[in-house]
């Protein structure tokens, strides 16, 4: 097992030079400020979605900025199979014996796909009761981090790690549009919206990377997880999500339309959703409303909603996108009498996206009647600016 640390852990025989990696500063900040904490820190979202970055990211601060002895770092991929049948405590236990380190020498742990061990929940428990150690770990499954957290009540901090949104694929792209070129941001959120937030084939353009990254997660994450047998029924299923990305998501249809059972589809939609490709927004109301109504579907990234369904419908892209940048205020969206309003927030700010049209004047009327403490209507890239000031009010 050593030998498998060490090729994890290069900085503790050389200079730890990271990968020429761009940085999310506004995420970063949120890890970094987390080192103070003594609460495991998880991180959860999509596969490369760029946990696994952020924790090197936060290594490389540890060792450069903060000058923090490269031996007592240590990071680990739960996944690998040359580490199964090993405990997360007999892995850092291995991990003490080769530097000789003592319970009472803080150490900073990285648990890269925690989930992928057994009672994961007990083991970091014990860490954070038991040693003196500050833990961030990762995990691509919301169901298990759902169904076993509560092992961990008090002891944890869950952070969600989204695609990129605009200002970062700029950033990525290496994109500075100066304000005597703001004519040029259409344009280039438009390229954006056909892209998409992966942070690999924003750098890359690699179509079939999108492909081969959703086919891995239907494959391992879901259907070997949850032991389905026909691949294909969850690729088709997928597809329909994705056409329906922004509405009303009826099970009965789907079910129909797959010749499967509305249990199964039902079933397979929480599977996507716990896989992190798709989210799911509850209707507005009272709790039997918000129980029994349909949910309205949105894709977890833009570029892997246009591979399946072609760069069309922008302003339904666009709405998606306005969702994925309020997701973390708990939306809501709203329907009543045969209108809707996209999302309501749990701050209670009613939102509404219309990119480049108007509404009905009888949602005009619906949106006008509601009580809400704010009220935003979003045209075009240009009202992202009322959406940021809602980020930094959260």
């Amino acid at each position: 097992m050593e030998q498998i640390l060490y090729r994890y852990n290069p900085w503790w025989e050389t200079e730890f030079k990271a990968e020429n990696i761009i940085e999310r500063p506004r995420i970063l900040e949120v890890l970094k400020d987390n080192l103070a904490s003594k609460q495991v820190t998880i991180l959860t979202g999509l596969r490369r979605v760029g946990k696994t970055t952020l924790m090197k990211q936060i290594i490389r601060h540890l060792i450069d900025q903060m000058k923090v002895d490269p031996k007592l770092i240590f990071y680990v991929s739960l996944d690998d199979y040359l580490l199964a049948g090993k405990s997360i405590l007999e892995i850092i236990e291995e991990y003490r014996k080769i530097h000789r380190l003592n319970f009472s020498e803080k150490i900073f742990l990285f648990l890269d796909e925690v989930t992928y061990q057994k009672d994961f929940e007990l083991q970091l428990k014990n860490i954070y009761d038991q040693q003196n150690a500050k833990v961030y770990a990762s995990s691509s499954s919301a169901s298990l981090l759902k169904s076993r957290k509560a092992f961990l009540t008090g002891r944890n901090v869950i952070i969600e790690v989204l695609p990129l949104d605009f200002e970062e694929y700029l950033q990525f792209k290496k994109v500075v549009i100066k304000k005597t070129d703001k004519h040029l941001m259409k344009s280039y959120f438009e390229d954006f919206m056909q892209v998409g937030g992966m942070p690999e084939y924003v750098l890359t353009g690699n179509i079939e990377y999108l492909k081969e990254l959703v086919d891995d997660i239907i494959q391992k994450d879901i259907a070997a997880f949850y032991g389905v047998k026909d691949v294909q029924i969850l690729k088709d299923f997928f597809l329909l999500l994705m056409e329906r990305a922004g509405k009303v998501c009826s099970i009965n249809k789907i079910a129909k339309i797959l010749d499967i059972s509305p249990d199964s589809a039902k079933r397979y939609l929480q599977m996507f959703a716990d896989s992190y490709l798709i989210f799911l927004v509850p209707r507005f109301g009272k709790t039997n409303e918000r129980l029994l109504s349909a949910k309205k579907i949105y894709a977890a990234d833009l570029g892997m909603r246009v591979y399946f369904t072609g760069f069309r419908d922008k302003g339904s892209l666009f709405e998606n996108y306005i969702y994925l940048k309020i997701k973390k205020l708990n939306p809501r969206y709203v329907y009543q009498d045969g209108n809707e309003i996209d999302f309501l927030t749990e701050n209670k700010t009613l939102i509404e996206v219309k990119y480049n049209s108007e509404m009905s004047q009888k949602q005009e009327n619906l949106f006008n009647n509601i009580r809400a403490k704010n009220k935003i209507l979003i045209r075009d890239i240009f009202d992202l600016d009322k959406i940021n000031e809602l980020e930094k009010a959260k």
